[in-house]
């Protein structure tokens, strides 16, 4: 009897040990991959339906800068449309009734965008052809005859709103912009258009202009944010967007007749955008859900939301229908894995994906998926935030980290798939970092950074830091930041006014000298212009003391840690000067400083082959200076 109870004893042991044996983690099975591997992924956007509906209109960046190409909704064959090796072409629309197409392309990233005609035989021509002006479509009008576009062309400064028969490709002005106003939607009967007048970057007016009568109706009754969105299917209202009353943008309905305002929708997050399908059938709408895309999809005649496709783990980014509303093409994805495009058939609810963006060489349990969380800053607050946590992290594996800051001010890091930060996290934990005046949270939040740049905004970010020291899978003394645009400036203001806090600074693109860059902003941001005086300060004012103060290149003799720059010759917003002054100047304290310039590219960089170069500049320096690894030559190979 005891005998036999060892002999079950041991086969309990032997097969308890062997259900223990754990599976390799992801961090044991994970491939290492060059930044050419990361970067071929493929980014694609648009989708515009033939009119057959044979075929859908993108934009991809297969060729190694955007191009158009057409796929097929059937089989999802891809064939270019384009072949630019120069300028990127962007997909804007077939046209109604045939195969011609619309596109825009600038000057290699200046943001002079013209408005190009692609013939059904692959002939182009410009059809904005005007010196130094910029063109933008704004839709197809109700009857397809003609299309809407806005255009500077007669002043550098204003945006005029132009239509453009699309037999003799004329150009008829229809409303001349002589007050700075943004321009809005045209009701499709052409008897009203909507106008909004910034009154800072967080509040506007929204006005309602009659084309007959030329009286402007004012639409808000408070100081608020508020945007049009679409007029309903009979003309007799507008939506809009608002958030008088509250945090968070909800949608309204205008009523022109007799000029009330009723709620429509309203969420606890900002609702961004709400239009109309073609014919009224569908309203589509999207809420900014804690940093991702939120979509609902209303059967107009039930006003019941209609069930949209479902994918674990991914979440549905943007959606457009067929002119005949019975096909929808959208685009599914999340911050572990890039956005596909797919159709779907409402009728039969049958889906088909189309493409295949991720590069065939990386191994999808590879990719991070990145979680939201929430820490308290110096004074309370607290901080939204999305972390990037490597496979390989761990207590016992601590990995170097960097606070990651987005552009703006104003701007959100969000839920989306990004092929750099996805590089970065095999190496670097990484912590996107919405500081106060980041949309998305409230308007109250929105305006905690105003007059307050390179404060508080920054004191956001360094307690970042202080969340990322405090984890215990992250090196507590290698965290860097960095940042592009406004997050660049952060990461200047970060190494010159708090010097010890973080140990390297990449600097993507950043503002140094605020005075200049308000001075220098381009004449088309006329309209805004005030409004940007009034959160960042009036250059040309008592506020230029301050803006001074605020401006790293003034107080470059503080900074004492490696720093890389990068920056296009083409900037319009930054200019290339910022970079080269910040660099000229921190060298002089016998820092560390790497400075990466392309002269192909504009406010950030577009082409895949210079996408590879500056973001295995960054990498080189962080394994260096960051990670304290000894350089290593790069192999041409090897990138």
């Amino acid at each position: 009897m005891k005998k036999t109870i060892l002999v079950l004893l041991a086969i309990t042991l032997f097969w308890c040990c062997k259900e223990e044996k754990a599976a390799p983690s992801v961090a044991d099975t994970m491939k290492t991959y060059t930044i050419a591997q990361m970067m071929d992924n493929e980014a694609v956007g648009g989708g515009s339906f033939s009119p057959d509906k044979s075929k859908l209109l993108i934009s991809s960046n297969r060729s190694g800068i955007y191009n158009m190409y057409t796929v097929s909704t059937e089989d999802g064959e891809m064939l270019p449309v384009s072949q630019s090796d120069s300028s990127s072409v962007f997909a804007t629309s077939y046209f109604p009734n045939d195969e011609r197409m619309l596109f825009r392309m600038d000057g290699n990233g200046d943001e002079i965008y013209h408005i190009y005609l692609r013939e059904e035989d692959g002939s182009h021509r410009d059809l904005t052809p005007f010196e130094g002006a910029r063109a933008g479509f704004s839709g197809w009008t109700d009857d397809k005859k003609s299309f809407l576009f806005s255009s500077n062309k007669r002043d550098p400064r204003y945006t005029d709103l132009y239509e453009m028969d699309i037999e003799t490709f004329t150009p008829k002005m229809l409303y001349k912009n002589e007050d700075g106003y943004f321009i809005g939607g045209l009701s499709d009967d052409k008897k009203y258009l909507a106008l909004i007048k910034p009154i800072n970057t967080s509040d506007s007016d929204l006005f309602l202009y009659d084309m007959s009568t030329k009286a402007l109706t004012k639409i808000n009754k408070n100081q608020s944010a508020n945007s049009p969105q679409d007029y309903s299917p009979d003309g007799a209202s507008l939506y809009y967007t608002t958030d008088d009353g509250g945090e968070f943008a909800q949608l309204m309905k205008y009523n022109i007749a007799d000029g009330t305002s009723e709620k429509v929708l309203s969420k606890d997050w900002d609702i961004m955008g709400s239009y109309f399908t073609d014919s009224g059938k569908y309203r589509v709408t999207y809420i900014n859900e804690d940093a991702k895309n939120t979509i609902e999809v209303m059967d107009v005649a039930s006003g019941e939301n209609i069930d949209l496709p479902s994918f674990d783990n991914m979440d549905i980014t943007n959606v457009s229908f067929s002119r005949d509303e019975k096909s929808m093409r959208f685009y599914a994805g999340g911050s572990h894995t890039p956005s596909n495009l797919f159709v779907y058939d409402l009728e039969s609810k049958k889906q088909a994906k189309l493409t295949d963006v991720l590069n065939d060489e990386i191994q999808p349990e590879d990719l991070v998926n990145a979680a939201v969380i929430r820490y308290p800053s110096f004074d309370g607050v607290e901080i939204p935030a999305i972390y990037y946590k490597p496979h390989q992290a761990s207590a016992e594996n601590k990995v170097p980290a960097l606070v990651w800051v987005h552009g703006g001010p104003g701007g959100q890091s969000r839920q989306g798939f990004n092929s750099f930060l996805q590089y970065m996290v095999h190496g670097y934990a990484v912590l996107a970092v919405n500081n106060r005046g980041s949309s998305g949270y409230g308007k109250t939040f929105y305006q905690m950074d105003d007059l307050n740049h390179g404060d508080k905004d920054l004191k956001d970010c360094i307690e970042g830091k202080n969340w990322l020291a405090s984890q215990s899978e992250i090196d507590p003394n290698k965290i860097g930041i960095i940042g592009g645009s406004y997050g660049g400036y952060m990461t200047m203001a970060a190494l010159t006014y708090a010097p010890e806090e973080f140990n390297v600074g990449v600097n993507l693109f950043g503002v140094t000298n605020w005075i200049r860059t308000l001075r220098s902003i381009p004449p088309w941001w006329e309209a805004q212009k005030e409004a940007l005086y009034k959160e960042l300060g009036d250059p040309n004012s008592v506020d230029s003391v301050r803006l001074r103060k605020i401006s790293p290149l003034f107080h470059t003799d503080k900074v004492t840690k490696p720093l890389i720059v990068l920056q296009g010759s083409k900037d319009p917003r930054v200019l290339q000067v910022e970079s080269d002054e910040i660099v000229a100047g921190v060298r002089k304290n016998g820092v560390p400083v790497e400075y990466v310039l392309f002269e192909d590219e504009g406010h950030g960089f577009v082409k895949k082959e210079n996408q590879i170069k500056a973001y295995s500049e960054v990498l080189k320096f962080l394994d260096v200076h960051l990670k304290g690894e000894k350089v290593t030559p790069i192999k041409d190979g090897d990138i």
